[in-house]
């Protein structure tokens, strides 16, 4: 059954060079779900990677200097050679990263994603995957790596490579749909402007 994912806010965190499919993909599975997603970047106008050359350029929803990541209920890095390096070099990135780590929100990251993870210093004793390139860094950092398409390990999810995508997108959609601030479980959600509490409690009795 489709899960649905009405309530529930995703932030992508992209710079240019992101993986083209890693990014349009797991955007198209979540909005299917009915999940709101922002594409959040240092600038407006980013270019992707597609394979073996440059792709599109898309337009980024809001800047990263002007995002909060107390506005969105998890976070996904999409990888690609050159985006994840840009990433973790700017601080403000890592700051926004490392906010949703500690606040324990669900990040996903594919392929070469996890080097911006790296740079958070909260991936000592996790276990992960990534591209296979990366393994080496991430064993240094302290994390143990495993080759498997897809990785839970409490609130990080993390895939190797385009490949599976089918599997990493499912992983991000179940872990969402269990969230308190999912449809299913709406009274658990601030109050949007003129709305109470209890209010909302209604509503989600009415629908249950």
């Amino acid at each position: 059954m489709q899960k649905n994912l009405s309530g529930i806010k995703v932030a992508v965190l992209v710079d240019n060079g992101f993986e083209q499919v890693e990014l349009t993909e797991p955007v198209k599975a979540l909005r299917e779900a009915n999940a709101i997603v922002e594409i959040i970047a240092p600038e407006k106008q980013i270019k992707g990677w597609n394979l073996k050359d440059w792709g599109d350029t898309i337009t980024a929803d809001i800047l990263l200097d002007e995002a909060s990541p107390d506005n969105y209920d998890a976070l996904i890095l999409p990888g690609g050679v050159m985006n994840p390096d840009f990433l973790r070099i700017k601080k403000n990135a890592i700051e926004f990263v490392k906010t949703f780590m500690t606040a324990q929100k669900p990040v996903a990251s594919i392929c070469h994603g996890p080097w911006t993870l790296i740079e958070t210093g909260l991936i000592n004793g996790r276990k992960l995957t990534s591209y296979p390139s990366l393994k080496t860094d991430l064993i240094n950092a302290g994390a143990t790596w495993v080759d498997e398409p897809v990785v839970t390990d409490k609130n990080l999810i993390t895939s190797r490579k385009p490949s599976d995508l089918s599997a990493f997108n499912d992983r991000i959609i179940n872990t969402l749909a269990a969230l308190p601030s999912s449809s299913n479980n709406a009274f658990n959600r601030p109050p949007v402007k003129g709305e109470k509490t209890e209010d909302i409690k209604s509503k989600d009795k009415v629908k249950k």
